[in-house]
């Protein structure tokens, strides 16, 4: 079995616990270099995670000739210009989600790495769960029969930072046009296209109505799956208490879970229901990543491409035009 030599770009929160141990615990990979900007905050990352080298230039690391493969963990403005660095220098690469700020950016990303047949991947890590993968089972055994509708209602309070003003790049709408919905609605717009196939046709409407940043804070929006089932969402970031209910309808029940809270995942049908409680394992892309190693062994297509991502991007972009 060949050993891939990871790099990763931007070690910050996301990779100390949810994705950089999981590469280093699959077989097969190991994490050889790490790049950030401070380089004091990079070799601190390092000496931590047992990582042999720290670069504080990201062409440095790309161009590594140990590197077979970059992991890019930056904020999603810089996707794109990191992305096409991978690509140019012929490497294995998954960027962290959204894949990129705009769909017309996914496409040019997809562009360079299918011109040159590398394997892109991007961490919508919710399509390897195993929670996830149970509802997937559900819909596919017809336990609730034909699926009619999907709604998400996900809410939450303005954080002590919003309120604050304190400089966040989530809430920029120059890095995130719409703020918390860019960060977070991602996630299970990309989850309803793997359940429920893909997207035909989407729209919503956006604004900010607490004024506390410069992107919008509210989202509503609806849409059509090819497949004929209807959906509708609404994201709100300033609300009283926080709220993460998905509700599949079917012809024959119900589906009922969270996409981010670890709450069971609930099942009706004729009057009856079940709950089912299936926990979500500490670094929480390692299954994602468990599954890149799968791919390039040519042991399954990998759920989460460069391809399913940039469908995603052009929902969002739907939504909020």
């Amino acid at each position: 079995m060949k050993t891939y030599n990871w790099g990763i770009i931007g070690c910050g929160n996301v990779t100390e616990i949810k994705s950089g141990p999981a590469y280093q615990k699959t077989e097969g990979f190991n994490v050889s270099a790490v790049m950030r900007r401070d380089i004091a905050k990079g070799e601190d990352y390092a000496k931590r995670h047992n990582i042999p080298k720290f670069y504080a230039d990201a062409d440095d690391l790309i161009n590594d000739s140990e590197i077979d493969a970059v992991y890019i963990a930056t904020p999603p403005d810089s996707h794109e210009y990191y992305a096409l660095k991978v690509a140019k220098a012929n490497k294995i690469c998954c960027i962290e989600k959204p894949m990129a700020p705009t769909y017309n950016a996914c496409l040019t990303i997809n562009k360079a790495f299918l011109s040159k047949d590398l394997p892109l991947f991007v961490a919508y890590y919710r399509r390897s769960l195993p929670r996830f993968m149970q509802i997937k089972s559900w819909i596919d055994d017809h336990k609730i029969g034909q699926i009619r509708h999907i709604s998400w209602q996900l809410c939450k309070p303005a954080s002590a930072i919003d309120l604050s003003k304190t400089y966040n790049w989530r809430t920029d709408a120059n890095i995130a046009p719409a703020g918390y919905f860019d960060d977070l609605a991602s996630h299970g717009l990309d989850l309803f296209a793997y359940l429920l196939g893909d997207f035909s046709q989407a729209n919503g409407l956006a604004v900010n109505q607490q004024g506390l940043y410069s992107a919008k804070d509210a989202v509503t929006g609806h849409w059509l799956h090819e497949s004929g089932i209807t959906g509708s969402g609404s994201w709100n970031f300033g609300t009283e208490k926080r709220e993460d209910l998905v509700q599949i309808f079917g012809s024959e029940g119900k589906i009922e879970f969270s996409i981010f809270e670890e709450n069971p995942i609930r099942l009706e049908h004729h009057g009856k229901s079940q709950s089912m409680m299936i926990e979500n394992l500490e670094n929480i892309q390692l299954h994602h990543v468990q599954n890149i190693k799968k791919h390039l062994q040519e042991q399954i297509t990998h759920p989460s491409t460069g391809e399913t991502a940039a469908h995603t991007a052009w929902v969002m972009d739907q939504i909020l035009r």
